[in-house]
């Protein structure tokens, strides 16, 4: 992009500037510190010229918005047109309570939900298993049966408004209860729209929420993108997810990394299953955390653009471009919220999801100021909605395409983020893949060896955390805490016992066996797990069954 002999001008320029004008402001006014560096922990230029990019290639690196390789963005007009889905992420005790706060939601102009789950839900218990003691409705809504799912959606029109569950090991039973709920509401499934998160890659990654081991797992989540691609054309059956491999401690770099390469994998799951890479890959979604730092976040989303445009096409052969492109949901880091002040995380939240905007986000979940002290209050959602609206409205940023696109700054950020991200690809190479990987360690030890650089810096006062480690108060936080029905786990078990007692035994039991035969050879076990969903099989019945012939994962000790 730069005339050769201007950029030789260009560096003289700059060393006269740096022995004359910077070195006298630098006598009178020293920097606030020696060395400027990233959440990630990289090194930050005190500016950034042409020189910085002088390798750059518009068409190659960054093309135009809507087209290859998307570096710009991959609509056209992107929120000139449309918004983002403003999808807020909202879960907690019984089904009832969790509906309401759904229409809630909706009526203050949420555009799509998203269900959070309890851990027994997340672990694959039902409700009133041993493992689930004093965990029902405490980090989601507790969902044990069909007939859960049906209050959970009930007064919601389904083939309007598009769905996104974060589940990932039982992930095919909640999204078989999904469908099932929207055909009693007479709802097909080529109408349902939405996405399921089910990577279970980061779940071995960062946030072991696994129950199978790795192989098995595969298939489960292999055999839901089959069964997307023929019968939900809709649906995204996959979320790869890289927010919770930050939320562990990961760098930026290491999130793009580690979440292109896990979806790279299940596109080869794809081909190997015998399906060609064009009916399913555009069917793919990603999910990104949105840190603190805002140009290395932007930088990020539009690496990972470039990235898996390049790859999906030159790698794997797609010829469809609705394969190349990256589409992703974003949400606000929880991990940076603070106890401390938390008014405070009103504004980080702002800042974040500015980001998300600018980097060209699809779908964004804005966290609420309490989340880390407490699930959010009404009245603190409504504050986080009411962030994305403003966004959306008052600030100007949806009026173009890319506004930072050019920037110096931005653009060799975005190369850094790029030429890191190849670096790990081929040590993940180097180890075999991403399964052989997992299993020796790798990633694990990439995020913990990240987090506790972040947490030395904190602690020796080379990052500063407003309220935590600098400009701190004494005083405890006064922020009203949401308070659950205390009733809702003993309407749960009476609820569970009223299903167990009123189904067709004879079905369940036909339909468990069923699904035992399945598992034990190699058909997709989506049809199964929907016939035993549909006889109200409870969720743990039908993982028990799924135990018992796919084996229980136990993670390796590493040394």
């Amino acid at each position: 992009m730069y005339d050769r002999k201007k950029l030789v001008e260009l560096q003289n320029s700059l060393k006269y500037w740096e022995a004359n004008r910077l070195k006298k402001s630098l006598a009178s006014l020293p920097e606030r510190r020696e060395t400027f560096i990233t959440t990630s922990s990289e090194p930050v230029n005190r500016l950034y010229t042409p020189a910085d990019v002088a390798d750059l290639d518009y068409e190659r690196d960054l093309g135009l918005p809507g087209e290859y390789p998307y570096t710009r963005g991959v609509h056209a007009t992107l929120h000139r047109s449309k918004l983002w889905t403003m999808r807020m992420f909202a879960g907690f005790g019984t089904a009832e309570e969790t509906n309401a706060r759904f229409k809630y939601l909706l009526s203050q102009g949420q555009t799509g939900l998203s269900i959070a789950f309890d851990l027994p839900t997340l672990m694959g218990y039902d409700a009133d298993a041993p493992e689930s003691e004093g965990e029902f409705g405490k980090c989601g809504v507790g969902i044990s049966s069909l007939r859960d799912m049906e209050l959970l959606l009930d007064g919601i029109p389904l083939d309007q408004v598009s769905t996104s569950m974060t589940i990932n090991s039982p992930a095919s039973i909640i999204w078989a209860m999904y469908i099932a709920a929207a055909e009693k509401q007479g709802v097909r499934p080529d109408q349902l729209r939405g996405t399921t998160q089910n990577d279970i890659l980061k779940e071995f990654i960062a946030q072991k929420e696994y129950i199978f081991p790795p192989e098995p797992s595969m298939r489960l989540v292999t055999d839901t993108i089959e069964f997307g691609t023929e019968q939900l054309p809709q649906w995204n059956t996959i979320s790869i997810s890289g927010y919770h491999i930050r939320e562990a401690g990961s760098t930026a770099a290491q999130e793009l990394a580690f979440t292109l390469a896990d979806g790279m994998e299940y596109v080869r799951w794809g081909i190997r299953r015998g399906m060609d890479v064009d009916e399913f890959a555009p069917r793919l979604s990603f999910f990104f955390n949105a840190h603190n730092d805002f140009f290395e976040e932007i930088a990020k989303y539009r690496a990972a653009r470039r990235i898996w445009a390049r790859e999906m096409k030159e790698t794997f052969g797609a010829k469809n471009p609705r394969s190349w492109i990256l589409r992703f949901h974003t949400q606000t880091a929880g991990v940076s919220l603070t106890a401390q002040q938390p008014e405070n995380n009103v504004v980080r939240v702002a800042i974040q999801a500015l980001a998300a905007v600018l980097g060209g986000t699809q779908s964004l979940h804005t966290n609420s100021l309490d989340e880390a002290l407490a699930l959010p209050s009404e009245h603190a959602v409504t504050i986080a909605l009411r962030t994305q609206q403003i966004i959306a409205e008052e600030s100007g940023v949806t009026h173009t395409v890319d506004p930072l696109g050019g920037s110096f700054f931005v653009e060799a950020q975005t190369n850094r983020m790029e030429a890191q991200a190849y670096e790990y690809f081929q040590r993940i190479a180097d180890l075999g893949g991403v399964l052989p990987a997992i299993e020796r360690g790798f990633f694990q030890g990439e995020i913990s060896d990240a987090a506790y650089r972040y947490q030395r810096e904190i602690d020796a006062g080379t990052r500063n955390i407003v309220g935590l480690n600098v400009y701190a108060e004494g005083r405890a936080p006064a922020v009203p805490i949401l308070v659950m029905d205390p009733t809702g786990y003993e309407r749960q078990v009476s609820r569970l016992n009223e299903v167990r007692r009123t189904r067709d035994a004879g079905r369940v039991g036909q339909s468990l066996d069923r699904l035992r035969i399945a598992c034990q050879g190699t058909e997709n076990t989506m049809p199964f797990i929907l016939d035993a969903v549909r006889a109200y099989c409870t969720l743990g019945e039908i993982i028990g069954v799924m135990k018992k012939e796919l084996g229980i994962y136990a993670e390796p000790t590493w040394i």
